[in-house]
């Protein structure tokens, strides 16, 4: 249970109009506060008590607890305690471990599958079963434009292994295979309302893709899914009344994948688009809208809350707790980073169209040498197209190797995938860009391991949050690597939240809260 101040009512006090007293208040989140005119009716001030015969009451605030900041039928739906999730992060940083802490504290983590082989995924499957029975978790679900069969094996294994929470990323369109996820056990209940055995949580920042997502599948998706035995007939009938997707998550500015949007400019505009195709499509349940994306202080949190968050989904700075799947050097970059030391760099899986992921920069030179990487792809028409300065600075300040050893390496790892090689053979531009790809891809692996040669070369997904988070740490007890479970992050984002909102409340209803009131420091919760 989350901690706040002794509930030990003082009927003899007073109430509080000074700054001073009122602040002590704010943090009594759990207890009903009453407001009270002062004598000359002018001021509002608080107190614990009702029974204060000098003075008028004027209102009551109830309890406010950070179980209560979301929706409520995003944890009754899920089975939450908390409307809070920790985000996926590719490559199994987001771990097991992490998923499992979540779970058993009443909140919800996606273990990162993006990057990991069937076997690996299968795998976290096994171990997320064996640790947890009746608590919820999830796991990611990453478009992958250059490997759709990858995308229909994951699903496949989904549905095979009953994975009921799925997390769909870096998605610009509907595929066959996440329709098919939301589709697939669709049947009504008793009273005739539509029961989904798989729930998509759709990772979103533009209005077309947010749309796709909270739209019916389109029919001719659906037929196809049907004609190849996929799903029934009556699966797809059902999957035209409802959205692909109930929960999406609008994404600002993360790390990653990313568009850099504003929070307070993005999330009203997809609010309001749920709400008119909710009316469109005459649905039976509201879509949910949550936040990820520059959550990195309960202040933010409790911003996105304010704006009507369904729930929140932190990432950044997840990715410094203990239970992240990454390297302690990696972590201790990741808590020396200001909120300025990010960057935008070429993307490993959509290279070629240009798309961008935001990363770290103090540190490393993985966002400069990615950058070098797509000018010389832009520029050339293939490796041997290079002039001869060009690829010995390459092979020198890069790869660390030879172009030729790179791509050896790269017809081993497709050599089951012969596509790939024979679009390489006919288009040397395609062949520049596995072996560019071979640096972008290997990179995150080399933080993941912590493979000090390569530190420079380190690709730490990272937004503004992370720097955010370390100025409000810093000096208190999560400031050390050791105290930063993701489960204490999660516990003081919530109760700072719920602490600012009340904050708020106080100010809205006429009472002089002070500036400082709207801080929350950190505190060990349990």
């Amino acid at each position: 249970m989350l901690m706040s101040s002794p509930t030990v009512a003082h009927p003899l006090a007073e109430p509080s109009f000074d700054a001073a007293s009122v602040a002590a208040l704010v943090g009594r989140v759990r207890d009903p506060l009453h407001l009270f005119a002062d004598e000359a009716g002018t001021h509002v001030g608080v107190a614990l008590d009702i029974l204060h015969p000098r003075y008028t009451h004027v209102g009551t605030l109830p309890p406010l607890y950070p179980e209560w900041l979301g929706d409520r039928a995003f944890t009754e739906t899920h089975g939450l305690r908390f409307p809070y999730v920790a985000g996926e992060m590719a490559n199994g940083i987001a771990s097991v471990a992490l998923v499992v802490a979540m779970a058993r504290a009443g909140m919800l983590g996606f273990f990162g599958a993006a990057g990991l082989s069937l076997l690996r995924v299968e795998q976290a499957i096994d171990e997320l079963e064996a640790a947890l029975v009746d608590e919820s978790w999830g796991i990611n679900l990453i478009h992958s434009p250059h490997q759709p069969a990858l995308e229909e094996a994951l699903v496949d294994l989904f549905v095979r292994r009953g994975v009921l929470r799925v997390s769909a990323s870096a998605f610009m369109a509907l595929s066959p295979a996440v329709v098919r996820l939301a589709a697939t056990g669709l049947a009504r209940d008793a009273g005739g309302r539509v029961l989904r055995r798989h729930h998509v949580f759709a990772k979103v920042s533009r209005a077309e893709v947010a749309t796709a997502f909270m739209s019916p599948a389109p029919d001719a998706l659906l037929d196809a899914l049907v004609a190849d035995g996929l799903i029934t007939r009556d699966e797809a009938t059902l999957a035209k009344s409802i959205p692909v997707a109930t929960d999406i998550t609008v994404e600002a500015d993360s790390g990653g994948h990313t568009d850099n949007r504003p929070l307070v400019a993005l999330y009203p505009a997809i609010r309001a688009l749920a709400d008119a195709l909710g009316t469109r499509h005459g649905y039976e349940d509201p879509i949910r809208v949550g936040v990820g994306g520059g959550l990195g202080t309960p202040a933010s949190v409790a911003a996105a809350f304010a704006l009507g968050a369904a729930y929140v989904v932190t990432g950044s700075v997840n990715q410094a707790a203990v239970e992240a799947g990454i390297s302690t050097d990696a972590k201790l970059l990741l808590a020396n980073a200001g909120i300025a030391d990010v960057v935008m760099a070429p993307a490993a899986d959509m290279f070629e169209q240009g798309v961008k992921v935001q990363v770290l920069r103090r540190g490393t030179l993985f966002g400069m040498r990615a950058q070098r990487l797509y000018e010389l792809y832009r520029t050339y028409d293939g490796l041997d197209a290079m002039p001869a300065d060009v690829t010995r600075a390459l092979e020198r300040d890069i790869l660390m190797r030879s172009v030729s050893s790179v791509w050896a390496e790269v017809q081993r790892y497709f050599a089951h995938e012969e596509r790939e090689l024979e679009l390489a053979a006919q288009d040397p531009k395609h062949q520049m860009a596995l072996v560019f790809r071979w640096y972008l891809g290997l990179s995150s692996r080399w933080a993941i391991d912590g493979n000090s040669e390569r530190r420079a070369d380190y690709q730490i997904w990272c937004g503004p949050a992370m720097g955010a988070f370390n100025d409000w740490a810093k000096g208190s007890f999560l400031e050390p690597l050791a105290a930063r479970t993701a489960v204490q992050i999660a516990l003081n984002f919530l109760e700072g939240a719920a602490t600012i909102a009340r904050a708020q409340q106080l100010r809205a209803a006429g009472v002089s809260v002070p500036a400082a009131a709207f801080s929350f420091a950190p505190r060990p919760l349990g």
